[in-house]
C-alpha cells in the first residue's frame, strides 16, 4: 500500500510540472528574460565557462551543493545548536548567498539554451531560487541586526522555495534530460554495417539511420566520415550543421565540433561528437563504432 501511495504522489506531482510546461501565458517574460540572458552571455568563453565545456560535463548541477549545503547546515545549528551557535549560523546564511551567485549564472546559462515546455518550467525553477536567495539575503540581514528569529523565518522561507526549485530541477534533469549527454544511451553497431550508398554520399552531411543510430555521413578530405548525427547538447540535428574547413557547428547553439574526429573545440556542448569507422564495400559506406 505504501508503494502505491509514493506512486501516485511522484505521478501527481509528475502531472503537475507537465501542466506547468503547457503554461504558454509563461513564454512572453520568459523570452524576454532568455534573450537578455543570451545577449549577456554570448557565444564565446564565458559561455563555455559558464557551460562546464572545461569540465567535462555540466557545472551547474554541482555549484548548487554548495548553497543547499551552507544553508542546510545553517537551519541545523538554527534548531540544534542553541544561542552560541548564531554567529556560525549567520555565516553559514551568507556563505550560501554568496554560493547562490555562480549556480544561478550556470543555470541561467543551461536555461538559455532551452525551448519549449523546458523552458517554461526551467523559468519557474529559476523564479523559486532567486525567491530562495532573496529570502536567505533577507535572513543574514535580519541576524546581523539582533532580529535572530526573523532570520530564522526568513531562512525557512528560502529552505521552502529551494525545495520547490530543487524539485523542478530535478525534474529537468532526470526528466527531460538538460545538461545530460544525448548521444550517452546510443547503441551503435560494434560489426560493419550498411549506411547508405557511395553514390549517395556528398560534401554536405547527411543524416541515414544506422541500427537505430542516427548518423551523418559525407565526403571531408577525399576521405567518408561518420559522425553521430545529434548534438550532445541539446540533440540539434547536426546533418543541417555548417561546415567550414575541419570545424563542424551545430545550428542551435553553435557548438564546434572538429572534423573526422568529432573532439569539442567549443561549447556550450560539454561533450565530444561521436565518431565512427567508416569504409565503402561494392558501392555501399558501412560503419562501426570507432575503437
Amino acid at each position: 500500500m505504501e508503494d502505491t501511495e509514493l506512486t501516485a504522489s511522484g505521478d501527481a506531482l509528475s502531472r503537475l510540472v507537465a501542466q506547468l510546461g503547457e503554461v504558454s501565458a509563461l513564454d512572453g517574460v520568459a523570452g524576454a528574460v532568455r534573450e537578455r540572458v543570451a545577449d549577456l552571455v554570448g557565444t564565446g568563453p564565458l559561455k563555455d565557462a559558464l557551460s562546464g565545456t572545461w569540465l567535462g560535463h555540466a557545472a551547474h548541477p554541482m555549484l548548487t551543493d554548495l548553497p543547499i549545503g551552507f544553508w542546510t547546515s545553517a537551519f541545523m545549528l538554527d534548531l540544534l545548536g542553541g544561542r552560541r551557535s548564531r554567529r556560525a549560523a549567520a555565516r553559514l546564511v551568507a556563505l550560501g548567498v554568496l554560493a547562490a551567485v555562480p549556480a544561478a549564472a550556470t543555470g541561467a546559462s543551461d536555461w538559455s539554451d532551452t525551448t519549449g515546455p523546458n523552458r517554461r518550467v526551467g523559468f519557474v525553477h529559476a523564479a523559486a531560487n532567486s525567491t530562495a536567495l532573496l529570502c536567505y539575503g533577507a535572513s543574514w540581514v535580519q541576524r546581523k541586526r539582533g532580529r535572530h528569529w526573523r532570520g530564522v523565518a526568513f531562512g525557512l522561507a528560502g529552505a521552502t522555495a529551494a525545495t520547490v526549485g530543487g524539485y523542478l530541477g530535478g525534474h529537468l534533469l532526470q526528466r527531460s534530460g538538460i545538461g545530460v549527454d544525448h548521444t550517452t544511451f546510443r547503441h551503435p553497431p560494434e560489426e560493419w554495417t550498411p549506411a547508405l550508398p557511395v553514390a549517395q554520399v556528398s560534401e554536405q552531411p547527411r543524416c541515414t539511420l544506422v541500427d537505430g543510430t542516427p548518423v551523418i555521413v559525407f565526403r571531408h578530405g577525399g576521405e567518408i566520415v561518420a559522425l553521430d548525427g545529434q548534438c550532445p547538447h541539446r540533440g540539434a540535428p547536426m546533418a543541417e550543421a555548417d561546415l567550414e574547413g575541419d570545424v563542424l557547428t551545430c545550428p542551435w547553439h553553435g557548438s564546434r565540433f572538429h572534423v573526422p574526429d568529432g573532439a569539442l573545440l567549443r561549447g556550450p556542448s560539454t561533450f565530444p561528437l561521436p565518431a565512427y569507422e567508416c569504409r565503402s564495400v561494392d558501392g555501399t559506406v558501412q560503419v562501426r563504432t570507432a575503437p
